[in-house]
């Protein structure tokens, strides 16, 4: 698995490459929490190159919105979501939890 990170102006954008696991998941962690210490609180994950994500990986999704989300501070978005992860979404209940977008564009700019 890859992570790129960009800072931008409005939000951080992390983009995954690759298979998100239990092997992967803290790597993923660290990225976010690094964001968030540096008390940036709104982020948007590209999952366009993301082939598999396990329970770990939903859990740092969820995880990591919380401490966005916590006193209104921000959120985090969803961009170029597969087919495949969006049903282990919808299949785990976490629709309703994310806004998700069709691009990345569209999800800088819900910022």
């Amino acid at each position: 698995m890859e992570i790129l990170h960009n800072e931008l102006k409005r939000c951080d954008v992390i983009k995954i490459n690759g298979r998100v696991d239990s092997a992967t998941a803290p790597k993923f962690a660290e990225t976010a929490n690094e964001i968030v210490e540096a008390g940036r609180f709104r982020i948007v994950v590209d999952m366009d190159d993301v082939d598999f994500i396990s329970s770990a990986g939903l859990r740092v999704l969820i995880g990591t919105q919380k401490i966005c989300r916590r006193y209104n501070r921000g959120e985090v978005v969803l961009a170029n979501v597969p087919a495949t992860i969006m049903a282990s979404l919808e299949l785990a209940g976490f629709t309703p939890l994310f806004k998700i977008f069709n691009d990345a564009v569209a999800a800088v700019g819900n910022f």
